[in-house]
């Protein structure tokens, strides 16, 4: 229950303190990573960040239908089942939490569970919702069976969180008018509703949160054979001639991510329209992306700057987290959320209690010979 009185929300207990931390400093990390992207967007070509302008370009490119959408097999099925036995039924189905990295489909998702159900769609973010009003606006306006999507559900308000417990479970929500013995007590019932929350830290979301979605979905990265199904379906859209060994060019160096296989394409085409006949072939694409300082792997200039900052200046490493981002000049939350999650998937980079090292891999990749030490397995000690 929640007490708003005529000029806003009324107190509520905080979180415990090492868990109100945590939240805080993923939030600032996050919010930090995403205005470096949206300042020098050229030069995180590989970020699966995505600015407004990229989503306007995205929406055109979504699949509308479970039967359109590439890649998360077992995702797919699963979901599959839940909305056609609800579709059955005749009742919403149970709330969904889609967790995952940016960029590997969940906002996709989100739309496609309302075409499916045949039912409006209503957006909102996290951040957006800063008070239990803001939350009981737009609960209170739903239609019956109305799906609503919360992007970043983890940085719901504390509030609107304690308010969304109950409507998610008894299509209710308690508003106290006033305070003290005066309050009173006025309880709004809502229509049945189907909530898709999306994150990509399912960690800070409260276990009271997340306990009470019906269905919870992990996206994984996609395979390349799927990024080239992806690519050629866009290309399409897009209206651009594409060969197959193209399709496979970028689908290798798109780091599993869709959102990075379209913004890919998007360069890729720009060059051929421009120095070429307008057909993206192998050459094309190779040239393209050298040109943007997208390696075979995937890795761009920001990547490849920590790698060779960790192997050349501090010898592999142990190196910490601020003294990398101030050889690079760049933002600390920048080094750690936009370059480091891929280099350690590749593992060329490894973090340990020291700091971070170079492994084996990482040192070859920039054609070095790797040191005797790296053949030897660290243990949690060294």
């Amino acid at each position: 229950m929640i007490e708003e009185g005529i000029d806003g929300i009324g107190e509520t207990d905080a979180l415990p303190r090492g868990a109100d931390e945590a939240l805080r400093r993923a939030e600032e990390a996050e919010l930090a990573a995403r205005r470096g992207h949206q300042e020098n967007p050229d030069t995180e070509l590989v970020s699966p960040l995505a600015d407004a302008d990229e989503r306007v370009i995205e929406s055109a490119l979504r699949p509308k239908r479970l039967t359109e959408f590439t890649g998360q097999v077992r995702v797919r099925e699963q979901l599959s089942l839940i909305l056609q036995s609800a579709l059955r039924r005749g009742r919403p189905p149970d709330h969904v939490l889609l967790a995952g990295p940016p960029g590997l489909g969940k906002t996709t998702i989100a739309m496609i569970v309302a075409a499916e159900l045949g039912a409006p769609l209503r957006i909102t973010s996290g951040p957006a919702i800063e008070r239990s009003g803001d939350l009981a606006a737009v609960l209170s306006t739903l239609s019956e069976g109305e799906v609503i999507f919360i992007d970043e559900i983890h940085r719901l308000a504390r509030p609107a969180e304690e308010m969304l417990y109950l409507a998610m479970e008894d299509f209710r929500v308690d508003v106290v008018i006033g305070k003290g013995p005066g309050a009173t007590a006025i309880p709004l019932e809502i229509a049945p509703f189907t909530l898709v929350g999306a994150t990509t830290r399912a960690g800070l979301l409260p276990a009271p949160l997340r306990d009470r979605f019906g269905f919870t979905a992990h996206l994984d990265f996609y395979q390349p054979g799927e990024l080239e199904i992806i690519i050629r379906r866009s290309a399409g859209l897009l209206g651009v001639t594409l060969t197959d060994e193209a399709a496979g060019e970028l689908s290798r160096r798109s780091r599993g991510t869709p959102r990075i296989a379209n913004r890919l394409l998007r360069r890729v085409r720009d060059y051929a329209e421009v120095r070429a006949d307008g057909v993206v072939t192998g050459d094309i694409a190779r040239t393209a992306l050298e040109i943007y300082e997208v390696d075979e792997h995937g890795l761009d200039r920001l990547d490849r700057g920590v790698l060779d900052a960790v192997v050349r200046r501090f010898g592999g490493g142990p190196v910490g987290l601020s003294t990398l981002a101030v050889a690079l000049g760049e933002e600390a939350e920048t080094v750690e959320v936009v370059a480091e999650p891929f280099l350690v998937r590749c593992g060329l980079l490894a973090r340990t209690p020291r700091g971070r090292v170079a492994t084996a891999a990482g040192w070859s990749h920039l054609g070095l010979e790797p040191p005797p030490s790296l053949a030897e397995v660290p243990t949690l000690f060294d």
